[in-house]
């Protein structure tokens, strides 16, 4: 693909024609370096299109309802006029590497909705289950004129803080019945919440619910909040019911509104893009490290002795950088 392909390509995408940003994703995702060095040709031109969206990043346990919640709080988005993205990130196939959770088929609504895209993509055993070119997914979105771009996370592992690292506002959804679940539950997460929102408070669980929101403002009342100027709210929903999601929304307007004014919004999204660079210059280092040749023969060597206590791992990365000439 040349650069007249690459401009075609783009134009196509600030249109929003989805199979061309199906297909601009799938660039993204492609270990090939020829398909990376096209990507990343694309996501330059489209660069001035993006940076307009709400990006917000969910998650919560196995169970909790994030695929029925954000089912139908997109389509309460799209029906308000909204284009509404989906990126959910799922668990790996470690035989085949390709998701195995099948968002699509998990979200009814949004999967015929022609104001809405969803994209599962395989975290292919990144960081937390993160799928590594998320990111880039989400600026390709935004050029093609979605205007909310919500992250679904397996929840498990380090992936809500690597999402929270690179979304505006990240949601965490509880279940009912906090009193086992606070026990258990990781410190960090709260930390890092713009917002706690307990699902399935409908029907008899809906005492359980609010119980339960009680006892996450208590914790979130001994821990330092993640900003200074906002303090993350706990509300009661159900994305089954369809009940409060709209409330939901308000709360992310309002935070967006009130990080603008303060001027902290764009200073997040501007310490996120150089975290982005340095993450990504990682993983080039690290790609390099082992395709390099004078370094791929000996690595396995230098792994085995470091096993068995033979050298020390000071001792090999200084070979490993030596042979790198680093």
């Amino acid at each position: 693909m040349d650069g007249t392909d690459i401009n075609a390509m783009a134009e196509r995408l600030r249109a929003g024609d989805r199979s061309v940003l199906a297909r601009a994703i799938t660039l993204v995702e492609s270990r090939r370096q020829d398909h990376q060095q096209r990507a990343h040709a694309l996501l330059q031109a489209v660069l001035p299109e993006t940076g307009h969206a709400f990006r917000v990043g969910i998650t919560g346990v196995p169970g909790v309802g994030k695929s029925t919640t954000i089912d139908v709080l997109g389509a309460n988005l799209t029906a308000a006029g909204r284009k509404v993205a989906v990126l959910a990130v799922d668990p790996s196939s470690t035989r085949s590497g390709g998701s195995i959770l099948g968002d699509k088929t998990r979200m009814a609504r949004l999967a015929v909705d022609p104001n809405a895209f969803i994209r599962p993509s395989p975290s292919a055993g990144t960081l937390g289950g993160v799928a590594a070119k998320t990111r880039e997914s989400m600026l390709l979105c935004e050029a093609a004129g979605f205007d909310v771009v919500l992250v679904e996370t397996v929840g498990i592992g380090q992936s809500e803080t690597a999402v929270s690292e690179m979304v505006d506002f990240f949601l965490v959804l509880m279940l009912p019945g906090a009193g086992d679940e606070l026990q258990g539950i990781k410190k960090g997460v709260l930390e890092i919440a713009d917002m706690i929102a307990v699902n399935k408070a409908d029907g008899d669980g809906k005492a359980w619910a609010e119980a339960a929101a009680a006892d996450y403002r208590a914790a979130l009342n001994i821990l330092a909040p993640r900003d200074p100027n906002w303090t993350p709210p706990v509300i009661t929903v159900s994305g089954l019911a369809n009940e409060n999601l709209d409330g939901l929304w308000r709360q992310i307007e309002q935070h967006r509104e009130k990080m603008t004014k303060l001027g902290t919004f764009q200073d997040r999204r501007r310490t996120q893009q150089v975290s982005w660079m340095w993450s990504m210059l990682e993983d080039r280092l690290m790609a390099s490290l082992k395709n390099n040749p004078a370094t791929a023969e000996r690595l396995p060597e230098l792994e085995k002795a470091v096993r068995e206590g033979r050298l020390s791992a000071s001792f090999a990365v200084d070979e490993i950088t030596g042979l790198m000439k680093l």
